[in-house]
């Protein structure tokens, strides 16, 4: 083993790092300390990003690691909304639209792989968006909420520009999945 690939732990770490400081997050919505939420969301960030280079640039990826990054950033993203919501900084509908359309794909993806053949899901350009969208939008919410500079029509713009690419990515999905389950038995 050379002594760099000596360290190709260190993103899978790191993701088990995002997902421990998912604790510290929600507690500190919950409690409405959005100075120490941001600061968690801000390392957890970094984390994320640090690991997917290292992954990249040392080519230290792993089945693990792309299993579990994503899903880390996704529980994440998920907690945000729901401490948000159970705040009530969000509304209720929002935060069923968002986790709506995440059972949707994956309910849709799993009866795509049992009842028809192999399903490789790959993110949509839309649903790329969907994500930066939620992800700029909690991180705009809680800078303005823990009282640095933002304009308070974070929250309702928020609101409906997560919702707009929830809902358009949610439909592009079920849109092109239907066609190819369609083609792919007839």
């Amino acid at each position: 083993m050379t002594d760099v690939n000596r360290w190709r732990w260190i993103p899978n770490a790191l993701t088990f790092l995002r997902v421990l400081l998912i604790i510290p997050f929600a507690v500190s919505l919950y409690d409405e300390e959005y100075r120490s939420a941001l600061l968690v969301f801000l390392i957890a960030a970094a984390s994320d990003g640090f690991d997917g280079y290292l992954a990249r640039h040392f080519d230290w990826k792993s089945r693990l690691g792309a299993i579990a990054d994503p899903l880390a950033d996704k529980a994440l993203l998920i907690t945000s909304y729901l401490m948000l919501t159970l705040t009530g900084v969000l509304p209720l509908w929002l935060f069923l639209l968002v986790i709506g359309r995440d059972l949707v794909i994956v309910s849709g993806g799993l009866a795509y792989h049992y009842f028809i053949g192999r399903f490789d899901m790959q993110p949509s350009m839309l649903g790329k968006l969907n994500t930066l969208v939620q992800i700029l939008v909690v991180l705009a919410i809680v800078v303005y909420l823990a009282g640095y500079p933002m304009q308070p029509w974070v929250i309702p713009g928020g609101i409906w520009l997560v919702a707009a690419t929830a809902l358009a990515s949610g439909l592009h999905y079920i849109l092109v999945w239907t066609r190819r389950a369609w083609l792919a038995t007839h």
